[in-house]
């Protein structure tokens, strides 16, 4: 296992890079701990997979270094690095017998007999597999296939890293939520560090101690999956994290007091924003309620719609659409109502990004 450090990181795919534009990955420094279960969180092209295979070593990054631990791996060869990678689509041997794919890389590694069946048992335990052990892997289902891909990494002893690529895209979605919670107990068994590859909210914040959320080639934000939600670092984090996602509204600030379409909207961090427009609110659905007074924001009732405990209720004030969430049995008013917004969860933003002492984060 290994301390992962990525120091001034930069890749571009182009010879000559000389805009910010030009970067697949833009400058990232980041640090993940021995033992941690991280996931890589952000849509399809934000850099993920391309700062999977840098930590990998099937790409060499255009600026910065890796290192592992204390040991600079910028410039080793993937084998050198002893990682194990479990990729979208099973990669098994389906000649070969379960036993044997999960011994494959020990024997190859000329590991003893006798320390290799300890090994395979072990793990096939860990992951289900002990009654499949003498069938052919040609036999399994996707996600069998996919076990033996993690048993492969978890067998060796001498692994810094496993990552996984996407592993779940080709499970059956009544099997996906079963295999992520055995990888979530796997970690906190064996405490591997861990990094998870994903687009998909609910994988990276169920299987994480802690999520990376990327957009456009950087990091915006890091956190456990209840920082991220309550205290959304970017606008970007707020829209992409929660279902629905938050609610971004144009705001101006005068005197350290924020104001949506003139109406003063109380905020915790408004007084620590500069007077000026070209700010937003960021306030998520969970933390908006009806209000019980004439104060608060005007808005008409647009649609609701049932999710089960409660409903989603979209309101509108003009053009823009504010969302709230409200529990199952609440009378909600037919055409106009007043919203509420919760203070301590209704933060400004200034070019997306978080207003912290006086500044922009």
């Amino acid at each position: 296992m290994a301390k992962i450090t990525l120091k001034g990181l930069r890749h571009s795919y182009k010879a000559n890079p000389s805009k910010p534009t030009d970067y697949a990955l833009q400058q990232l420094d980041v640090e993940w701990e021995d033992g941690g279960a991280y996931a890589l969180l952000g849509p399809s092209g934000c850099g993920k997979t391309t700062l999977l295979n840098i930590i990998s070593g099937l790409l060499t990054p255009s600026h910065g270094q890796i290192l592992f631990d204390a040991d600079d791996v910028t410039k080793l060869a993937p084998d050198q690095r002893h990682i194990a990678q479990v990729f979208q689509f099973p990669v098994v041997y389906d000649t070969m017998t379960v036993y044997d794919n999960l011994a494959f890389p020990l024997r190859n590694r000329g590991v003893a007999e006798a320390e290799v069946d300890k090994r395979v048992r072990e793990i096939a335990e860990m992951i289900d597999l002990t009654s499949t052990l003498d069938n052919r892997a040609s036999g399994l289902t996707a996600d069998g296939k996919q076990k033996i891909s993690l048993g492969r990494g978890l067998v060796r002893t001498d692994v810094n890293v496993i990552m996984f690529d996407e592993p779940l895209t080709v499970i059956d979605p009544h099997l996906k939520w079963q295999l992520r919670s055995k990888l979530k107990e796997l970690h906190q068994r064996v405490r591997t560090t861990m990094i998870y590859v994903t687009h998909d909210q609910t994988e990276a914040l169920t299987f994480a101690d802690k999520v990376v959320v990327m957009n456009a080639g950087q990091v915006v934000q890091i956190g456990t999956p209840v920082e991220l939600f309550e205290r959304p670092e970017h606008t970007f984090v707020g829209h992409f994290i929660g279902s629905p996602g938050m609610n971004v509204l144009p705001c101006e600030v005068k005197g350290g007091k924020a104001f949506y379409d003139g109406i003063e909207v109380d905020s915790w961090n408004a007084a620590s924003c500069k007077d000026g427009n070209g700010v937003e609110i960021g306030v998520r659905p969970e933390f908006v309620s009806f209000s019980e007074t004439d104060a608060g924001v005007p808005v008409e009732i647009a649609k609701v719609s049932d999710a089960g405990r409660f409903q989603i209720v979209d309101t509108r004030r003009g053009d823009q659409s504010i969302k709230l969430l409200v529990p199952e049995g609440v009378a909600i008013p037919e055409k106009h109502a007043n919203l509420a917004f919760k203070t301590d969860h209704t933060q400004v933003y200034r070019d997306g990004w978080l207003v912290r002492g006086g500044h922009s984060s």
